[in-house]
């Protein structure tokens, strides 16, 4: 077949979206158990980004079966696009040759993500197979804890000295064009110790004489990270100083790589998801999860979940004779308990991402509790009034509209309390406030409901 007969497949697949069923379907119909070349022919097209999405939307098996026919063949940006769940899952059905080469493909940054998610056994026949800068620059990331900046650390990166000019390091970088970053964004000036003293963005250098000093237009570096900095720590500097690329220097000051803000980017998405699922009380929640791990993950906070729900019950016996003679307070006791289950969750949520950003500290802590008690006590008088009005048009009854009004103040008062205390306290004492939260904030919410509601009715009505 002739390229030109080639040339309209390829534009077809190029144009079809690679999340789509049908086409997925389609190509591991058409390629069947044996036919790779017409498989590769229909992937080959694909960007290594759409090339992902094709795995992680086929079953498992057949994600394993396209690894083993023509694993070799794939780009090795697709590793690095994969989700760590699947690429896990693809990493023992590919060569060991292959992943060793595409580490060497890959920034170092990226090399180092995939290499993570390596079983032990198969990452020593990779690095065995991996040219010797590619075994440094691997095992060098692999000795920094996950999530933190080592494991983000480009290790390829553009530095000049102080005493240069302009034209020569253009004229380095050209002749040197193979050992640069595919992308970078900053030049650093250093020192002879290679300790960064200022920073000369791209875009600046190449505006300027070539005879121009680069000490003369250098900016001082804004922040300088650490290997061993976790890495929302890393993307709170990177939104703090709004970088696109910063630094990374050993205990020495000396300089050792970057992190650049498309791997921030992916750090905030990731934490923001995991804070999502964490304030719901999962763990992990990706398309490839069988039901038992989605169990797993769920089960636990369920548990806590009935044991904070008995304790609450057990207040609503001690009121077992009042419901008895009051049968009203069964039917409005659950409304105040859920208006201060929505407000400590409204309050727990502004909490957590306070937190997460650095906004809310042991210093203006005060500042926001007492900002959150009033909000709180606020909606409590205007909707205490409205359930109190419904109360009495419902059970013509001054005394019961007037003890579900006031419970109403009290709970919402206290929702916006605990809202911000919990996530506070459990901070304080080592846990993770996104996670534990929302099952003791519900609890005090519906326990503080129920007692004040069925206390207040049995003064006021049975005292």
């Amino acid at each position: 077949m002739s390229i030109e007969d080639e040339a309209p497949a390829a534009e077809q697949s190029r144009k079809v979206p690679s999340e789509d069923a049908h086409f997925i379907t389609g190509i591991i119909g058409a390629a069947g158990d044996h036919d790779a070349p017409l498989l590769r022919r229909m992937l080959g097209a694909l960007d290594p980004a759409d090339l992902a999405d094709v795995f992680e939307h086929v079953p498992l098996e057949t994600a394993r079966t396209i690894a083993r026919m023509i694993g070799r063949t794939l780009p090795a940006e697709f590793l690095a696009e994969l989700s760590w769940e699947r690429r896990e899952e693809i990493l023992p059905h590919l060569p060991a040759d292959y992943v060793a080469r595409a580490l060497g493909e890959l920034d170092t940054d990226d090399a180092a993500a995939v290499a993570g998610d390596i079983d032990v056994k198969q990452l020593s026949a990779v690095l065995a197979a991996a040219d010797e800068d590619t075994r440094h620059a691997v095992e060098d990331a692999l000795s920094f804890d996950e999530e933190t900046a080592g494991r983000l650390m480009q290790r390829e990166y553009v530095a000049a000295p102080e005493g240069a000019v302009v034209g020569d390091v253009i004229d380095r970088m050209r002749v040197e064009a193979a050992e640069l970053p595919d992308v970078f964004f900053e030049i650093y000036i250093v020192d002879p110790m290679m300790r960064p003293v200022g920073a000369v963005n791209v875009s600046k250098l190449m505006r300027e004489k070539r005879e121009t000093p680069v000490a003369k237009i250098m900016a001082p570096v804004k922040a300088l990270i650490r290997p061993e900095m976790d890495q929302e720590e890393v993307a709170h500097t990177f939104q703090k100083y709004h970088l696109a690329s910063a630094p990374v220097v050993d205990e020495a000051g000396r300089l050792k790589g970057t992190v650049t803000v498309d791997d921030i980017v992916d750090v905030i998405s990731e934490e923001g998801e995991e804070d999502l699922l964490k304030l719901a009380g999962v763990s992990e929640a990706a398309q490839t999860d069988s039901v038992l791990k989605s169990v797993g993950a769920r089960a636990p906070w369920i548990f806590v979940n009935i044991g904070t729900a008995l304790a609450a019950s057990t207040i609503i016996s001690a009121f077992a004779t009042s419901i008895e003679q009051i049968v009203a307070l069964a039917v409005l006791m659950p409304i105040v308990a859920s208006m201060g289950g929505n407000v400590g969750n409204q309050t727990l949520a502004v909490a957590v991402r306070a937190l997460a950003s650095r906004d809310l500290t042991d210093a203006n802590a005060w500042r926001y509790v007492l900002r959150e008690a009033a909000t709180g006590a606020t909606q409590g008088v205007m909707f205490g009034l409205v359930l109190a009005c419904v109360a009495y048009l419902w059970f013509a009854s001054v005394g019961l509209a007037a003890a579900v009004g006031f419970a109403v103040v009290i709970n919402l008062a206290m929702g916006g309390i605990v809202g911000i205390v919990v996530p506070l306290i459990l901070r304080r004492m080592g846990a993770d406030p996104a996670v534990s939260s929302s099952v003791f904030v519900t609890f005090t919410t519906d326990a503080l409901g129920f007692l004040a509601f069925l206390g207040l009715a049995t003064l006021i009505l049975l005292g």
